[in-house]
C-alpha cells in the first residue's frame, strides 16, 4: 500500500512513539539515542534466473533493531512496496512486542521488493533460496530467527531453512519458524496469530463490561491473521458482519459464516462475490457501526482523513502499524478503546518463540499445550499493559511502549556499554 501523499513513513512514526514512551520514563539520553537506531542494516541485490532463461535483479533487506534481550526475531514480507524504512519501522516494532510479551527477542524485520503472486513457483523457490543465501551471514538459532510475513508462507519458510542446512551440512530447523509441522514446525504456529488477537478481544471486552456473544465485528483483511481472528471470535459468540481483503469487502448484518467466506476466497481468490453479502468498499468497512474493529491487511488504514469516520468502540490491530498518530489522537478523543498491534498480534512471535525452543530441545508439544501456553502469555500480557495504561493515564498503545522501551532500557543498563 502506498503511503498517502504528505503523510510520514513508518520508520518516522515508529521514532515519534519511541519517543512519547520516552517521555514517561527515566531514560538516559544515550540510552534513548541508542534505541532510535538499528543495530545493523544489511541491503543486497541479488541475481534470480527466471522461467524464461532471462536474469533479473531483485532488491532484498534484512535489519537487526536491538540484540540486547536475545537473539532477532522478525518476519521477511516479499511485496512491491517494501523499503528500507519500512523495514527499519517494522524491526524496531518488532523489538517493542518481544518485550511487551516478555519473550527473550530483540526485533528483525526482512523483505524482498517483489510481487509473489507474480512470479512462478519455481521462480519464488529459487528467489527465496538466493535471498536466504545472501542473508546467512546474519541468520542462526542462536542469533537471526526468521519467520513469515505478508507474501510468504510455511513453505518459504522450509526452503530457507533447507538453504541455510545445506550450507552447514547438517539440518538445522530452529534458524527459522513458520516452518510446516513436517520439518520441523510447531502445532498451532500458523493460526498463532489470529489466535492470539482473539484472546485479546475478548480481554478488552471483559474490561469494557460489553459481552462476546452477539457482538458485532468487522474485519479488515482475511488472510493469515484476519480469517482466523474471524473463526475464532464467531466460535467465541461474536457476530462477524464485515469482512474485506485488497479487491473490496463484503457485509451482511445477519452475519458472516467466516469457515464459507474462507472456502469462496479459495475458490474465486477474493472475499468480494460472496453469495447474500452486500458489497462494500475497505473504506466503508472501516466506517461500520460495530463493536469491534479489526484491522488485519496492511499499514496506515487508520489515518487523520478517516478516523473521525470510524464507529466502533473496540479496535483490536492485527497488522503491524495499521493506525497513524494523527488518528490514534482522533480514536482517543472518540473514546475508542484501542488496543496496538505490538500487544495485539503478538500471538505469532510467542508461538514462534515456542517453536524455537522445541526445535532447539527437539521436544514437540501438544497443541492444546501451545494454546495454553499463548492464552497465559496474552492475558498476562493485555492485564500489565492494562495497568500501566491506568498507572500513567494514557492509551493503551503508549503504555506498551513505556512497558517495552522500559524493558529493553534496563536490560542495555544491566548488560552495560561495551568495551
Amino acid at each position: 500500500m502506498k503511503l498517502p501523499s504528505g503523510s510520514p513513513n513508518p520508520y518516522q512514526i515508529a521514532l515519534q512513539q519511541l519517543d512519547i514512551a520516552a517521555s514517561y520514563l527515566d531514560l538516559d539520553p544515550g540510552i534513548h539515542d541508542m534505541l532510535r537506531y538499528p543495530k545493523r542494516e544489511l541491503i543486497v541485490n541479488f541475481p534470480v534466473k527466471m522461467d524464461d532463461g532471462s536474469v533479473k535483479i531483485f532488491t532484498g533487506y534484512r535489519i537487526h533493531h536491538s540484540t540486547v534481550r536475545g537473539p532477532t526475531k522478525g518476519g521477511i514480507r516479499y511485496h512491491p512496496d517494501v523499503t528500507l524504512d519500512s523495514m527499519r519501522a517494522m524491526a524496531m516494532w518488532m523489538t517493542w512486542k518481544c518485550a511487551v510479551v516478555n519473550v527473550p527477542y530483540g526485533g528483525a524485520k526482512g523483505g524482498v521488493v517483489c510481487d509473489p503472486k507474480k512470479l512462478s513457483l519455481t521462480e519464488l523457490e529459487n528467489l527465496t533460496r538466493r535471498y536466504a543465501t545472501e542473508i546467512a551471514i546474519l541468520m542462526s538459532p542462536e542469533g537471526d530467527i526468521p519467520a513469515p510475513d505478508m507474501g510468504t508462507n510455511p513453505q518459504i519458510m522450509a526452503w530457507i531453512m533447507d538453504t541455510y542446512s545445506m550450507h552447514r551440512g547438517y539440518t538445522t530447523p530452529a534458524v527459522v519458524t513458520g516452518k510446516p509441522v513436517e520439518v520441523g514446525g510447531s502445532l498451532g504456529r500458523y493460526q498463532a496469530t489470529g489466535r492470539g488477537v482473539s484472546f485479546i478481544v475478548l480481554e478488552a471486552l471483559k474490561h469494557l463490561g460489553m459481552e462476546a456473544d452477539g457482538a458485532t465485528v468487522a474485519v479488515q483483511g482475511f488472510g493469515n491473521v484476519g480469517s482466523a481472528s474471524a473463526l475464532m471470535l464467531q466460535e467465541a459468540g461474536c457476530r462477524v458482519v464485515g469482512i474485506s481483503d485488497i479487491e473490496g469487502g463484503i457485509y451482511s448484518a445477519d452475519g458472516l459464516d467466516p469457515k464459507d467466506v474462507l472456502a469462496h476466497t479459495r475458490e474465486a481468490g477474493t472475499v468480494v462475490g460472496y453469495a447474500g453479502a452486500d458489497f462494500i468498499t475497505n473504506q466503508e468497512l472501516l466506517a461500520l457501526p460495530v463493536d469491534i474493529l479489526v484491522p488485519a491487511a496492511v499499514e496506515e488504514v487508520l489515518t487523520r482523513d478517516n478516523a473521525s469516520h470510524v464507529r466502533t468502540k473496540l479496535i483490536v490491530e492485527g497488522a503491524n502499524g495499521p493506525t497513524t498518530p494523527e488518528a490514534d489522537r482522533i480514536l482517543g478523543e472518540k473514546g475508542v478503546f484501542l488496543v496496538p498491534d505490538i500487544l495485539a498480534n503478538a500471538g505469532g512471535v510467542t508461538v514462534s518463540y515456542f517453536e524455537w525452543v522445541q526445535g532447539l530441545q527437539r521436544l514437540f508439544w501438544t497443541e492444546e499445550q501451545i494454546n495454553e501456553q499463548l492464552h497465559r502469555v496474552m492475558v498476562q500480557s493485555f492485564q500489565e499493559v492494562l495497568h500501566m495504561a491506568q498507572e500513567k493515564g494514557v492509551t493503551m498503545r503508549t503504555a506498551g511502549l513505556i512497558l517495552a522501551v522500559n524493558r529493553v532500557g534496563r536490560a542495555i543498563l544491566i548488560r552495560g556499554i561495551y568495551p
